[in-house]
């Protein structure tokens, strides 16, 4: 296996989790919504030599168990936290988060336990802004009321039926990645749960970030803002054949949504990964880990 797999039970859940490296502050990577942490794999790979890097699978993704419980990121911030108390995590840790990946509502509630972040175009508090766009053509079958549907009605079915519905495929990067990873990468997207665990999730992110934007600030915490490409973007929607004006409209306010985010703490820096789509840890993994690198003196 070209990964550190085991098992832990959290929150009544029997949770996957990945551990690679034994030294520095550990790093935790919160992944987004329908991410494995399996994607990570260049990230994982490289900052293992010098820390300590844990992951884990939210209910209802990869090999995580799921029950009847309500998804939002008040649950993650739980998890989190019991995840850290199972593993004797005493220190204070570098917090890494993807897209909806929980981190900011957990840095707030336990600043404490949080040595860095680095947010990685991690969803805004203020996402709705984004439902007053005009963007007849992004818009069409991609709102949340449809996304939440879809999620449902994916949760019902086997396995082999998400596989024909869907036809799972892996990015040129990714079938360059080890074989072990390449096949857990593809069941990951036939898993039902996963969907069951999508649904909730979506449902609940808006009032989420409503609830985040009420808690206490994030005090000096040293902070990385990481955000997509905009251009780099655009041209990609463009050849997709979507119009450059909505693409332009959405992808400007994307940005200013993510900008905002280093008014999070007094002691932050902006970058922007040139190159690089919303999966950022796969376009330009080397970004996020000089990020980490850069974030490590800062607290040290």
């Amino acid at each position: 296996m070209s990964k550190i797999i085991q098992f832990l039970t959290i929150n009544q859940n029997k949770i996957e989790i990945f551990q690679k490296g034994k030294n520095g502050t550990p790093i935790i990577i919160l992944t987004g919504m329908d991410c494995s942490f399996d994607e990570w794999y260049e990230v994982t790979e490289s900052l293992s030599k010098s820390n300590r890097v844990i992951m884990f699978h939210r209910p209802g993704q990869g090999a995580s168990e799921i029950r009847n419980e309500v998804r939002n990121t008040q649950t993650v911030v739980n998890e989190v936290s019991e995840l850290m108390h199972s593993l004797k995590l005493s220190e204070p840790v570098v917090l890494v988060g993807h897209s909806y990946g929980g981190l900011q509502h957990f840095v707030k509630e336990h600043p404490k336990k949080v040595a860095g972040i680095v947010l990685v175009d991690s969803t805004s508090v203020d996402l709705k802004v984004l439902d007053d766009l005009d963007l007849p053509v992004l818009n069409e079958g991609s709102t949340d009321e449809i996304w939440m549907e879809k999620c449902h009605s994916y949760s019902q079915m086997t396995r082999e039926e998400l596989r024909e519905v869907i036809n799972p495929t892996l990015t040129e990067k990714q079938k360059l990645l080890p074989n072990d990873i390449q096949q857990r990468l593809i069941s990951f997207q036939i898993n039902p749960s996963l969907y069951k665990a999508m649904y909730s999730e979506i449902s609940n992110w808006k009032r989420d970030g409503d609830i985040i934007k009420k808690s206490v600030e994030y005090l000096d915490i040293p902070l990385i803002v990481i955000g997509r490409d905009k251009e780099y973007n655009i041209r990609l929607g463009t050849m997709e054949g979507l119009p450059e004006w909505e693409l332009r409209l959405f992808e400007e306010k994307w940005q200013g949504l993510i900008m905002n985010q280093v008014n999070l703490t007094s002691n932050s820096k902006f970058i922007i990964a040139q190159g690089a789509s919303h999966s950022i840890h796969i376009d330009r993994p080397d970004i996020i880990v000089q990020s980490i690198n850069k974030i490590n003196p800062l607290f040290n």
